[in-house]
């Protein structure tokens, strides 16, 4: 069958979708469009030029190694990058460049121009309101919340890389309107505040305000109470850099919705960059007109997942070190495997067993922190953690995690990561596929096929079973 670009991208996704997690795939793969296939050579369209800087510098060698296997070793690719500014009634500003993929991500050409956004030349206001530019206006921001307190792992590197490119070239990216979300208590907060501070430390002269959904609601009943609607809308036009924190509050409140929206379109229209926040993607927000949601989805909608257990230590590691506290490291490693869901949660544990050690004259132990995690989420269900399962099984082989985590095909390594495996299916609401990724990059049929090895192992080798009695007991205390 004759080759053509979709054929070869198909193929090319297939083998990079085995290779990579579910959520990179989705966030850098799947907004890709094959354009064409001349020879050897395939072009993609891309959607900016973050977009392309970021495939080159994370994914290149993947990108080689695919495109070669399926045009052979002369095959070379590039991309095409378009970008689409989206203005009031569907206008588009589309902008194409080819640039060759480089062998190396640090041979790009440099002499490419690319645009990021097409902005309108901007509007002037006639109903700016004499002097108020003048007038110093408060950022909102907490000092504590900047980028060098924000700790990065891969439950976070998205919205981080894409705030720090917001925070360097404001309203001069693809990501406007920057939106960041996820659970409660696992950064979105502080990483909005880190925005705004890196934004005020580089350009003194820009207005960047902060500011809580509810306090924009209040403030807009506010001035409809007064009859100052058009000063406040005034005032929301003349911000440079707006960052609004859980807008899913606007939800069902139909006018503070209308006034956003307009000031939303006037900064956007204008190049003014919006950095907003929310506990879940656009297309899960209830009660919020789809004109507005719509506008969410122009730029860029970046999760913060639940942290690894290595970046639940790192955060700890940093808030200790930031305070001049020292522990015992089985002190850090109990608390970031006993609390997994909630950044917020492990920081309140860790100033409470400090509390705890001061207030009490005890020093502090694992005992004790024990005793103080018990009080501390007695009230909720805490299911055990891979991660856990993991620590136990090496601790009761005398392994170490990375061995366990390893692609080495040694026969006891093999039997502790499948008891690994079976005991996170029996003990987790994990998926296989997630499983696996927690065994070294294991696929799903790995898992299926682990689990089934124990099983029959167990009911021909007593010694096997044994330690299947030992771990399972292990396991429950916890």
């Amino acid at each position: 069958m004759e080759q053509n670009h979709n054929n070869v991208w198909a193929n090319c996704l297939a083998v990079i979708s085995d290779n990579i997690s579910t959520q990179a795939y989705k966030t850098w793969f799947s907004p890709i469009k094959p354009v064409k296939l001349d020879n050897s050579v395939l072009t993609i369209q891309v959607p900016s030029q973050f977009f392309y800087e970021w495939l080159e510098e994370h994914y290149v060698s993947l990108l080689r190694k695919t495109i070669r296997k399926e045009l052979g070793k002369d095959a070379r690719l590039e991309y095409s990058i378009i970008m689409e500014h989206n203005l009031e009634g569907n206008q588009a500003s589309p902008y194409t460049v080819k640039v060759p993929t480089s062998h190396r991500a640090a041979t790009r050409n440099p002499e490419v121009n690319m645009p990021i956004v097409g902005q309108p030349a901007p509007i002037k206001n006639p109903f700016v309101i004499p002097g108020l530019r003048k007038l110093k206006i408060d950022s909102n921001l907490n000092p504590n919340y900047a980028f060098d307190s924000f700790v990065e792992g891969e439950c976070n590197r998205l919205a981080r890389s894409a705030g720090f490119a917001v925070a360097n070239k404001p309203g001069g990216t693809a990501f406007n309107p920057l939106l960041i979300y996820g659970g409660v208590g696992l950064g979105k907060t502080h990483l909005a505040h880190a925005i705004g501070i890196e934004i005020k430390n580089q350009t003194p002269d820009k207005t960047v305000l902060y500011v809580t959904s509810e306090r924009f609601t209040h403030q807009f009943i506010d001035s409809v109470r007064n009859n100052t609607v058009n000063d406040f809308s005034h005032f929301y036009q003349m911000i440079d850099v707006l960052i609004i924190d859980d807008v899913q509050f606007f939800s069902g409140k139909e006018k503070t919705q209308d006034v956003f929206f307009h000031i939303f379109n006037h900064l956007h229209q204008t190049g003014k960059q919006l950095v907003l926040t929310a506990d879940k993607p656009p297309v899960e927000m209830q009660g919020m007109e789809q004109r507005l949601l719509s506008r969410f989805k122009w730029g860029l909608s970046a999760d913060l997942q639940t942290p690894s257990l290595e970046t639940r230590m790192a955060i700890l590691e940093k808030k200790m070190y930031g305070d001049g506290i020292d522990m015992p490291r089985e002190v850090v490693e109990y608390l970031a495997y006993s609390i997994t869901t909630n950044v917020r949660e492990l920081e309140g544990a860790l100033i409470s067993l400090i509390a705890q050690s001061s207030l009490n004259k005890k020093a502090i132990t694992l005992d004790l922190a024990r005793q103080m995690i018990d009080k501390f989420v007695k009230n909720t269900a805490r299911e055990v953690s891979i991660d856990y399962i993991q620590k136990v099984i090496c601790d009761y082989f005398d392994l170490p995690i990375e061995l366990l985590k390893s692609k080495t095909r040694k026969r006891e390594i093999v039997q502790s990561r499948q008891i690994a495996m079976y005991f996170s299916k029996k003990m987790t609401k994990s998926s296989l596929a997630n499983i696996g990724l927690h065994c070294g990059g294991k696929d799903h049929a790995t898992v299926l096929h682990a689990c089934r090895t124990v099983n029959n192992l167990s009911e021909t080798d007593k010694h096997f079973r044994k330690y299947l009695d030992d771990l399972e007991k292990k396991l429950a205390i916890h």
